[in-house]
């Protein structure tokens, strides 16, 4: 914001704690000293009132037409225009502004509009459609480096949440999985793909994923995927992941292997889900009571094994029509006492049957 951001990083309180406010120097093509200039101004002049004001004080050489698209790409003119496009196609203006205050300035002559006692004369940007969601997203990405306010991905969130999928961060935060290894679902856009081949000569890929909580790599191995992943990421497809996470160690976070991999746009309705976790207490055992819910309708199994002491550690299942989703363990994943939550699609019981003699 160009009423609160320094040309740095900064630590800012909020109603909830701390916060970090968003470097304007952050911004790709803008410039630290432009910037620092641009802060000196306001900390000394007072904050920008409008656009006009901020170009009319405009220090010399602090902004071109790349520093402004940039800045107003990103979302740091929201606070004086809430229409990123209608500034970009108003660039021409609104630099001529500060052009010619600057001549004032340096000529000593009086205000822009004719003196102090000259009726003021209202900016009139002209009006423009403001950006789709897509075009704002794409926008941001390409002068932060990355989806900022929103991603992609959360167009899809319903669907993917249906179908047990949890987010990066989320995934990072609950550690080391069981045993070493664990499965879990996935939503995220795939970004870029190098290919390789194993030292069995078996092609494999290693992909650039991200979604709304951050960017991680991880490798593909299925023959069948492999020559998709390449079309996937010349698109930007945003794909519903089923991914093995593995540690060697408890102090390493997870691994990432993809072993499925479909088009969000192509995912129908909810897959039946299996919810496995380890409760400590028995005030968590209450808290996951309060979470779930049940309903005729509804397929989702859930497997407690009880770690009280009391109770000899036993595998409880506590029904098969929950209502589960990837929202839901990521809630649990925070609730005190309630480890190795894990959700994941259930197989059929038929499919693991085998015709004999």
């Amino acid at each position: 914001d160009i009423n609160s951001s320094e040309a740095s990083f900064t630590v800012e309180q909020t109603d909830d704690g701390y916060g970090i406010r968003y470097a304007l120097a952050g911004i790709r093509n803008v410039g630290e000293k432009a910037m620092d200039a641009i802060v000196e101004e306001r900390e000394g002049s007072g904050k920008f009132e409008n656009l006009e004001d901020l170009f009319e004080r405009m220090p010399p050489g602090s902004m071109n037409r790349r520093q402004l698209e940039g800045l107003a790409a990103a979302g740091g003119l929201d606070g004086l225009e809430p229409n990123r496009a209608a500034i970009l196609a108003n660039a021409d203006l609104l630099l001529g502004i500060a052009d010619a205050a600057e001549r004032e300035r340096s000529s000593g002559q009086a205000g822009l509009f004719g003196g102090e006692d000259a009726p003021a004369q209202e900016l009139r940007l002209q009006p423009t459609p403001e950006w789709s969601r897509s075009e704002r997203m794409a926008k941001e990405r390409e002068n932060f480096g990355f989806y900022f306010s929103a991603h992609p991905v959360q167009q899809h969130r319903a669907v993917a949440s249906a179908n047990g999928a949890r987010t990066y961060q989320n995934l990072m935060e609950a550690g080391a999985p069981t045993g070493g290894r664990a499965s879990a679902q996935m939503a995220a856009m795939v970004e870029g793909v190098d290919k390789g081949r194993t030292k069995r000569g078996a092609e494999f890929i290693r992909a650039e994923f991200s979604d709304q909580s951050g960017q991680f790599r991880a490798a593909c191995f299925e023959e069948s995927l492999v020559g998709q992943f390449a079309k996937w990421a010349e698109d930007g497809t945003c794909l519903l992941l089923t991914v093995e996470l593995d540690s060697p160690s408890p102090d390493e976070p997870p691994r990432i292997t993809v072993r499925g991999a479909r088009p969000l746009e192509e995912v129908r309705g909810a897959t039946r889900m299996i919810l496995t976790l380890d409760v400590t207490s028995e005030e968590a055992l209450q808290a996951l009571q309060l979470e779930l819910g049940q309903s005729e309708e509804a397929h989702g199994e859930v497997v407690v094994r009880l770690l009280i002491e009391e109770h000899g550690n036993p595998l409880l299942r506590l029904g098969r029509n929950f209502q589960l989703d990837g929202e839901l363990a990521e809630r649990l994943q925070m609730v005190e006492d309630l480890h190795k939550v894990e959700l994941k699609p259930a197989r059929s019981g038929r499919a693991d049957l085998k015709l004999v003699a």
